[in-house]
């Protein structure tokens, strides 16, 4: 097949497209670098793998790449990955995780194109402690505009799904850690600690408690339930077997994992980490264990093992900065 990954040079997306090309499957790649290049450099000479750098939120140029293309399918993963940074400004949410969704609808829609992942979030959901939250949950009310451009984008997908067609699936996923991380707590922590071992600055109280999952567990799923597409839209809560883990946990197996014996933490205080941070939830995840999914690291395994894939990309010096320049119709 023929598979657009749109966000491919993030974090995520590099993992699926390994995957892919693991299948022999051809890779059109989409992004616009805000992130660095870092993620695919493994892949500039891989001859399944065309990369192009654009900006998805421009409908013409959208258009192009699918004009260009001979697309089989698109898994969608281009959005704002920052949600502190678009809580102090909304229009990159729109643009980068909204607009970017409507453009590849549309460009999917003139050129016959049936298949759609679509990668969503637990912010979805807004702020329901107290509440194991199900696919079918209702009353979903974002409270960042991350959350509210992610729910936007299913109801926009829902509605192409029907009118035009299409196969979608659509994941909720929580916290995603492993090899090429490029931000988040596990990321902040250690640039923090790396500046200063001595003192280190934890935002809100620390008893922040959320689910984190293993990449490799998650581009599993998201290659099974792909595997064979659904009629309509369908959507999955995923996440890892038993409960999250707490900042202040996540804290201690950094400082574990460094070998730091006198580390103090400072904590802002609040329960929450910032405006527009949900400090809790709970997922049920029994529809996709029902698909016969199962993650292989728990919270906490998924934590450490990311702590000690970052450390070793540390110690043996791996740069992070790598960019490549080009526009629609250059490739590598």
């Amino acid at each position: 097949m023929n598979i657009l990954v749109a966000g491919g040079a993030g974090f995520i997306g590099s993992h699926l497209i390994d995957k892919f090309i693991g299948q022999g499957h051809n890779i059109i790649c989409a992004d616009r670098l805000i992130m660095g290049s870092h993620c695919i450099k493994h892949l500039s000479d891989e001859k399944l793998f065309q990369f192009y750098n654009i900006n998805l939120a421009d409908q013409e140029v959208t258009n192009q790449l699918f004009q260009k293309n001979r697309i089989d399918a698109v898994y969608h993963l281009a959005a704002n990955s920052d949600i502190q940074k678009g809580g102090k400004e909304p229009d990159i949410d729109f643009k980068d995780t909204l607009l970017t969704t409507r453009n590849l609808l549309e460009g999917m829609r003139k050129t016959n194109v049936k298949k759609i992942f679509f990668a969503s979030t637990s912010a979805v959901y807004g702020e329901m402690q107290g509440i194991k939250l199900t696919e079918t949950t209702g009353g979903l009310m974002p409270v960042s505009y991350y959350g509210g451009a992610k729910l936007a984008s299913e109801a926009l997908i829902f509605s192409y799904a029907f009118m035009a067609d299409i196969s979608a699936v659509i994941f909720r996923f929580p916290n995603v850690v492993g090899p090429r991380l490029t931000h988040g707590v596990i990321f902040d922590f250690i640039k923090k600690l790396q500046d200063n071992p001595h003192v280190l600055e934890i935002l809100g109280d620390g008893t922040q408690c959320k689910p984190y999952i293993y990449v490799s567990d998650l581009a599993e799923a998201v290659m099974q339930m792909t595997a064979r597409w659904p009629e309509g839209a369908q959507i999955y809560n995923l996440s890892i077997n038993g409960g999250g883990t707490t900042v202040t946990r996540i804290a201690e197996i950094i400082v574990e994992e460094m070998g730091l014996h006198e580390t103090v933490f400072h904590y802002t205080g609040g329960r929450y980490g910032w405006k527009g941070d949900v400090p809790e939830f709970e997922y049920d995840i029994s529809r996709i264990l029902s698909e016969g999914w199962m993650p292989e690291y728990t919270s906490e395994e998924a934590v450490r093992q990311c702590v000690k894939d970052m450390l070793g990309r540390v110690r043996t010096g791996r740069s992070a900065n790598l960019e490549w320049e080009g526009d629609i119709g250059v490739s590598k």
